[in-house]
């Protein structure tokens, strides 16, 4: 396929803006705290536009879009109960634990509230989780920018990894920070109108019902029995597994996004930022669930052994000149995106919690300044190295879910217990961090061998999530309650404590954190009500 000249111009001046806003605020890099934190100085509404646009890479663009193709409406449960919950959770109650104690990344929490074993494994998992989902986007970049524009894996990763690492090294997280913003207003602008086209297509919603079988079309209405739905899961596993365990654990514990609520310049800017970006989030599936769908009722058959191709497809059937530049610009925009949250986390992790505090302590912060800057480029090299990984899976997503049963919904049972009973052990922590990982890749490993069975492979990810939080939920509280218990002295301000919580919430009750988090909770209820 080829693209007119104003196409071409339209991607060359996505490149230039972008480049120049690294450009631009390289000039407020004084030190490291400026480049990776930058110094708790962003107002509430970057802070959370940026919260959003950081999750908006390869996995929320094309692969949902081609879950959307793949499961239908059940793709919905990744938004209504997969993340609006887990995103008021995290601004009601765990915010104030990150930001009051002036943590720099989240591992570093758990070095306050346990020990430094603690700290330093979940830094490990957490750098090796940030390569590997930043793989995806490298894949998903390739894949779409081969099928359109015939170009070799290696030239489109190489570019758009180079763009990245540019501006990121120069302006660092705030440079990143205010490009996701730029990133978030162009992907909805070129992908919008895409739902439209797609619907038209197919003669409204009528027109799908026509199309597609009946339980495509509903979110939960044949989630009774697992050999029902295309997941291949029951209610039952859907809330306990994608609406608790899985999207808590992402959404409450990745430092990537925590990082953006970390940059705003108070507490109660802190908290409001993931209330912020749940707003939008409740209504992406207009951007990806309806897109997929019309890709299954349109290509059918073509797309049953290669769901990510329907974006793509879609894009070269529905978008000409003009138009087309804008949906590939959208499209670097969410990939590049998603890159660069993973790269600004991975540089601080490793700058902060394993190269200052255990290989080279007590240098001057000129010398971790340099440090971060060069974690930028080697995270960049390792992400195009994992993008290899993907090619042996037919779903981002079923990928994605993969990665956070190992990384994510084990540690999660951590956090939680840590932060919500004073009784938690440092030893209880570090063997439960450690019993989740295992008790996850066991399950894969027993599912790959055939000794467990299940319908998909996101069923076999739900599961292994709740087996791996499980195992360490079980691990920590039984090793806590035969340990020592761990000092009272600072707990106070590392445990949750319900007055301290309301002195947070000073002034009227429909001004504060809470209320508008239930506001936000009751506006995911109704949809999901009205898509049943």
């Amino acid at each position: 396929m080829t693209i007119s000249r104003i196409d071409r111009l339209i991607i060359a001046a996505y490149f230039l803006i972008v480049l120049g806003i690294g450009f631009f605020l390289r000039r407020r890099v004084r030190n490291s705290s400026d480049y990776l934190l930058t110094d708790r100085s962003l107002p509430l509404w970057i802070t959370g536009i940026s919260f959003m646009a950081a999750n908006l890479g390869s996995l929320e663009m094309m692969g949902m879009v081609a879950n959307g193709a793949k499961y239908g409406m059940l793709t919905n449960h990744f938004y209504w109960i997969g993340a609006i919950p887990a995103m008021a959770f995290l601004g009601v109650f765990m915010m104030p634990f990150y930001f009051q104690n002036n943590i720099r990344s989240v591992p570093e929490y758990l070095k306050m509230r346990f020990d430094r074993r603690s700290h330093a494994l979940n830094a490990l998992t957490f750098l090796t989780m940030t390569v590997l989902m930043s793989g995806i986007n490298m894949f998903a970049l390739a894949t779409v920018f081969g099928t359109m524009l015939g170009w070799s894996f290696e030239f489109s990763v190489c570019v758009s990894a180079g763009v990245v690492v540019v501006y990121t090294a120069l302006g660092g997280l705030s440079s990143s920070i205010y490009n996701e913003v730029f990133q978030f207003f162009l992907v909805v602008a070129g992908l919008l109108p895409l739902s439209i086209l797609c619907l038209r297509a197919c003669g409204g919603w009528q027109g799908l019902h026509m199309r597609l079988a009946p339980e495509m079309l509903h979110t939960w209405k044949y989630t009774g029995s697992a050999a029902a739905n295309g997941f291949g899961a029951n209610w039952l596993a859907i809330v306990f597994g994608m609406g608790f365990v899985m999207p808590f654990g992402y959404w409450c514990t990745d430092f990537l996004l925590v990082q953006r609520a970390m940059a705003a310049h108070n507490l109660s800017a802190a908290r409001r930022t993931p209330l912020v970006a749940a707003v939008p989030k409740m209504f992406f599936p207009l951007l990806v669930t309806l897109p997929g769908l019309c890709a299954i009722a349109l290509f059918g058959g073509q797309l049953r052994s290669n769901y990510n191709a329907a974006l793509p497809l879609l894009l070269m059937k529905f978008y000409g000149p003009g138009l087309l530049g804008l949906g590939l610009t959208a499209l670097l925009a969410s990939f590049m995106s998603g890159m660069a949250g993973n790269i600004t986390a991975f540089n601080t992790v490793w700058t902060y919690d394993l190269y200052q505090d255990y290989i080279a302590p007590g240098r001057s912060d000129r010398h971790y300044l340099v440090v971060a800057r060069i974690a930028t480029i080697v995270g960049a090299v390792l992400s195009i190295a994992t993008a290899y990984i993907v090619l042996h899976f037919d779903s981002l997503m079923d990928y994605m879910q993969l990665i956070a049963s190992f990384f994510i919904s084990p540690l999660f049972a951590t956090f939680f217990l840590g932060m919500f009973w004073r009784r938690t052990s440092a030893t209880g922590a570090f063997y439960g961090m450690i019993a989740g990982i295992v008790g996850s890749l066991g399950h894969y490993v027993a599912y790959r061998a055939g000794i467990l069975h299940y319908r998909t492979d996101m069923a076999a990810a739900i599961y292994g999530a709740i087996c791996g939080w499980t195992a360490s939920m079980i691990v920590t509280v039984a090793l806590s309650l035969v340990t020592e218990p761990p000092s009272q002295k600072n707990l106070d301000v590392l445990v949750y404590k319900r007055t301290s919580a309301m002195k947070s919430n000073s002034g009227p009750w429909f001004k504060s954190v809470a209320f508008q988090g239930v506001c936000i909770l009751v506006a995911a209820l109704i949809l999901n009500i009205l898509f049943w």
